[in-house]
Parts: structure tokens; C-alpha cells; sequence
């Protein structure tokens, strides 16, 4: 990959997962419904009708600086990270250069105008979304008239670009989710290029398959570990290609590594709701414990998996079977809802209600819709990017498993996308009884396990004050690791990068920003110092089995199942 696309291929990493909760909602109800800032827009009218002076001042700023670009003075320029504009025809062309002045300076005015209006905290989210994405639409990279290397493609080839990318585009507009292709849709095969890590699936109900992972090395931990994947995509980005794989590390230091391969549900499982899932949590615990012969699990929750097993623990705290789960980890988890980004900011009860509605009709939040709003949180990077690739120079989009991942979507039932749209809106984890697992008032504080959260420092999805709010709701040990990456980046950072650095301090106090004040630093990945933690609180080394399965349950079929194939 070049320093290009690998730049690409991180920020779309980023932000492949999204706040549940909007997703959620918007996935039910239309992405272009979020397009609107409705009231939120009037509001912005009105504060500007009595700031008369700043709509004056960011107009004289603004026919200067339109004066500046006309006779060739203005210095306005790009940030060097924006790859729109790397092409020297955008400086070396007067008319282009002129061009992309005149929207950076419009870009810039409409910043300012919504920066002095002074809205409160939802209303600046709500219009910033919208006016960020007209902002990025207009871009006049996005013209296949004005971007120079569209254009000297299609000199170069003959009009041959312009064909294909008409091709592409009328393919990608056929059929759900009618956003640029970001891989093709061949590029990898699950169980051949990604999640390979060798194992088998050692129980089979309707709701989840259960993998083992086989072990690699000769003596393992006495418990297991339990990894709950994400409910709204498929298990391996926990376990992507050879090298970048989290299961695979886990196994090579020793872990019994178990995981849940969620089936993908139609409108047969409409029903299915948090009690459901939870109950397959303990299910899948109880299966690892008649395996490897442990009373006790650890439990990894990632994204929407992190929500249902720290409420699972919830549970078990409350009927006093807590002794079961050895440790808790989160990864990018929100526990607390409160101001965590635009979810909190655009979710209501109407909203939540109409989206509710929606997918009850149908039975399931389609997997397709999903993927569309996955796309539109950052559209420079997860659409126009690829609407110049694509479409403009007429080229198919590179390989990259996180996205080829993150295009095998999955459905989501009714019951289920109600209760966490319920849980958005009325922020039940936040406050005791606010919501119930398997008909036991949620407490977080009475879960006393030593827990292990992470975060990404660059996480425009989940921020990371919002994950370290977790510290605060559970009880027991805490060890927060606040990682350089983004969102996804953030869970696929195997040892190597050089770039890899991770935050930590020994205190969680209330505040994130004095905790970041006395984090220290390290080089790296975060993933030795997990697997350190984790081997602490998984008993003593045993010898490894010889065979997979046991305790009546017997090997069905190789890893990475059926259920991860089903469409």
C-alpha cells in the first residue's frame, strides 16, 4: 500500500462503527433525515438575526479575501493532511488555484458564522453535521470538470475512465446501500484471507455459535476467556488477517480463547431483545467452563457486545453468581450516554420511537441501511474519496480487510434495535435500575471485577471522555488504556506499528482531563500489556488440550463456523 492509501485506510478504520444509537436511528429512518438540522436550523437563523455584527464581519472577511484570490494575492491554502488537493495542477493552475480558495474561504465563513452564533451544545452538533457534509459535498475535488486528475485520466485513457466509472456508479446505485463501492466485494474470503485462526465451533444454538480457538502453545491458562463481538457486524474484526488478528495474538500467549459468531437474524427472530443475547452471554460462558473445566470466565465486550456483557455482570452481581466472571474487559464501549458525541445530540423519544417502529414493521434493522450511515459519518473519507476513485477515475477501490469487514453487513431484530434505541434515550446505564438484564435491575457499581476499558484518543465516534466514564460506573480494579488510534484502529493494533502509542495512569479519577494529566505513555501496541493483565487474572498455566471441545460438548465444524457465512 502506498503512504496515500495507507492514510486513507486508517481514517477509514476510524470510522467504520458509529454511535450506536444514531446509527440505529438513522439506519431505521433515512440517513438525509440527520441532512436536515430542522430546528436546529432556525435557531441558528434566529441567532444570527441578532448578531448582526458578526454576520457583517465574516462578510467583509469574506469579500476580502474573495478581492485577495481575484488578483492572484490571497494565501489562503489547505491543510497538508487534506489529500483532496495534493494534485500540483491545484496551485500551478491559476484558475483551478482560484477555484479552490474561493470554497476554502466559503468553507471558512460558514465555520465562523456557526462558531459566533453561540448555539447550545445539541443544536451546534445537529448544524455542524449538516453543514460539514454541504461543506465536503460542494468540494470541487468532487467535479469530474475541475479535479485535474479526473481529467487527465480521461485524456490518458481515451475516455476509457469516464466509461468505467459510469459502470461503477450505475452498479453501485443498483442495489443497497447506493454509496461508492469502498471494496470489492471479492477481495477477501472469510475463512480463506480472514478469520482463519484455527479452531472449531464447540456449540450451536439459534442465536450464536460458539468457536474455540485452538491452542498454539504448550501449556495454557486455567480460564478461558470469552470475546463478545459487536451485535450490529460480524465477529472477525477480532480476528482479520494473519498478523492483524486479536485472537490470534491472545492464543500465541497462552489464552483459551473462546468466541460468539452471532447468527444473522431475519424477521423469524424479531422477538429477540436484550434478555435474549444476555442469556446467550451466560450460554456461551457456560459452555466455556464444561470445556476447559473452569468455574470462573473472562469476559471481553467489544462496541454493542461491551453494553450486553457489562450488564450481564450486572446481573450476575445482583443474583450473587458474580464469582463466575474472573475479569471485564470493554473495548470502545459507552456505558454513559450522556453528551457522547452526535448520537446524544440528535437522539429523542420521537426519534427512537419512529426508528423502533420501522424495523418492527419489517421485523429487523437491515444490515444495508446500516452500512449507509456507516458511510456518511465521514463522507471525505467513505464516500467522495471513493466517488473519485471510483467514479471519476474509473478505478475499482483497494483491498483493505476493515472494510471488506465492515461491507459484510448484518441484520439487527426489531426487539433488540428497540431496547438499545430505549437504553440511547433514557441513558439506563447511567443511574441504578435504569434498565434489566434478564429481569435484574442493572447496577454497574455493584460489579466489583477488575475491568480493563479502552479507548481511542482520535475516536470521533465513541469519544474517549465518554469510554472513560465507564471508570466511574463500575466497581472494582480499573485500568484505562487510551490508545493514538481511532475507533476500529483502536481494537486492530497489533504490535509493529511504530507509530502505535497508549496511555496510562494508576488512578481513574472523576475527571478524564486530570486523568490524562498524569497518564504515562508508552511506545507500541497495547495488546502486550493486556495480554499481561489478562494472565494475571487467569489462574495458573495447565497443559493444553490435545483436543478441542469436551465436557459433553464435542467439535461441530472448523472455525470460523456457518453462522459468520449467512446472508
Amino acid at each position: 500500500m502506498s503512504t496515500h492509501t495507507d492514510s486513507l485506510a486508517a481514517a477509514a478504520a476510524d470510522a467504520v462503527t458509529a454511535p450506536l444509537d444514531l446509527l440505529l436511528t438513522d439506519a431505521a429512518l433515512g440517513t438525509l433525515r440527520r441532512m436536515n438540522p430542522g430546528g436546529s436550523g432556525l435557531r441558528l437563523a434566529g441567532a444570527l438575526a441578532v448578531r448582526p455584527s458578526l454576520v457583517a464581519s465574516q462578510g467583509r472577511q469574506l469579500l476580502g479575501e474573495m478581492a485577495r484570490i481575484a488578483v492572484g494575492s490571497s494565501e489562503i491554502q489547505p491543510s497538508r493532511r487534506d489529500r483532496r488537493f495534493t494534485d500540483p495542477a491545484w496551485q500551478g493552475n491559476p484558475l483551478l488555484r482560484r477555484v479552490l480558495q474561493t470554497y476554502l474561504a466559503a468553507a471558512q465563513a460558514t465555520e465562523g458564522l456557526v462558531a459566533g452564533a453561540e448555539l447550545d451544545w445539541a443544536d451546534a452538533e445537529r448544524v455542524g453535521f449538516a453543514l460539514t457534509n454541504l461543506v465536503d459535498a460542494l468540494a470541487p475535488s468532487n467535479s469530474p470538470v475541475l479535479n485535474p486528475a479526473a481529467v487527465k485520466a480521461v485524456i490518458d485513457t481515451g475516455g476509457g475512465s469516464a466509461v468505467a466509472g459510469l459502470r461503477h456508479f450505475v452498479a453501485d446505485m443498483a442495489a443497497p446501500p447506493r454509496v461508492p463501492s469502498m471494496v470489492e466485494p471479492d477481495a477477501f474470503e472469510v475463512g480463506a484471507d480472514l478469520a482463519v485462526t484455527p479452531g472449531a465451533v464447540v456449540l450451536r444454538t439459534p442465536v450464536f455459535e460458539l468457536i474455540q480457538y485452538r491452542p498454539v502453545t504448550t501449556t495454557v491458562r486455567q480460564v478461558p476467556l470469552l470475546i463478545v463481538p459487536p451485535t450490529i457486524n460480524k465477529f472477525y474484526v477480532i480476528d482479520l488477517a494473519p498478523g492483524r488478528s486479536m485472537a490470534e495474538y491472545l492464543v500465541g500467549q497462552g489464552q483459551q480463547v473462546f468466541m460468539i459468531s452471532w447468527r444473522n437474524p431475519d424477521a423469524r427472530q424479531a422477538a429477540w431483545d436484550f434478555d435474549t443475547y444476555g442469556q446467550a452471554v451466560l450460554d456461551a460462558m457456560d459452555g466455556a467452563a464444561r470445556i476447559t473445566g473452569s468455574e470462573r470466565t473472562a469476559v471481553l465486550g467489544v462496541c454493542s457486545g461491551g453494553i450486553i456483557a457489562a450488564m450481564v455482570a450486572a446481573h450476575l452481581a445482583l443474583a450473587g453468581e458474580q464469582d463466575k466472571i474472573a475479569a471485564l474487559t470493554l473495548m470502545v464501549t459507552v456505558l454513559d450516554q450522556a453528551r457522547a458525541g452526535l448520537a446524544s445530540a440528535v437522539l429523542d423519544e420521537r426519534s427512537a420511537r419512529l426508528a423502533a417502529a420501522a424495523s418492527r414493521a419489517r421485523g429487523y434493522l437491515d444490515g444495508r441501511a446500516l452500512a449507509e450511515v456507516f458511510a456518511w459519518l465521514r463522507p471525505n473519507d467513505l464516500i467522495w474519496n471513493y466517488w473519485v476513485n471510483n467514479y471519476l477515475l474509473g478505478r475499482k477501490p483497494p483491498p483493505f480487510d476493515i472494510l471488506f469487514w465492515n461491507a459484510d453487513t448484518t441484520r439487527m431484530t426489531a426487539a433488540l434495535h428497540r431496547d438499545f434505541l430505549r437504553l440511547g434515550v433514557t441513558n439506563g446505564l447511567a443511574q441504578p435500575g435504569g434498565v434489566t438484564m434478564l429481569g435484574s435491575p442493572v447496577d454497574l457499581s455493584l460489579v466489583d471485577r477488575d475491568s480493563y476499558l479502552v479507548a481511542g484518543i482520535t475516536d470521533h465516534i465513541c469519544p474517549w471522555e465518554s469510554c472513560y466514564r465507564s471508570t466511574q460506573l463500575l466497581g472494582g480494579s480499573k485500568r484505562f488504556v487510551l490508545s493514538t488510534s481511532g475507533h476500529i484502529a483502536a481494537m486492530v493494533n497489533p504490535p509493529g506499528n511504530e507509530k502505535a502509542r497508549y496511555q496510562i495512569a494508576k488512578d481513574c479519577p472523576a475527571d478524564p482531563r486530570e486523568w490524562l494529566q498524569h497518564a504515562e505513555s508508552y511506545h507500541g501496541s497495547w495488546w502486550p500489556d493486556y495480554a499481561d493483565w489478562l494472565a494475571e487474572r487467569c489462574g495458573e498455566e495447565t497443559a493444553a488440550p490435545d483436543e478441542l471441545g469436551g465436557g459433553s460438548l464435542a467439535p461441530l465444524c472448523d472455525a470460523p463456523g456457518t453462522y459468520v457465512h449467512d446472508r
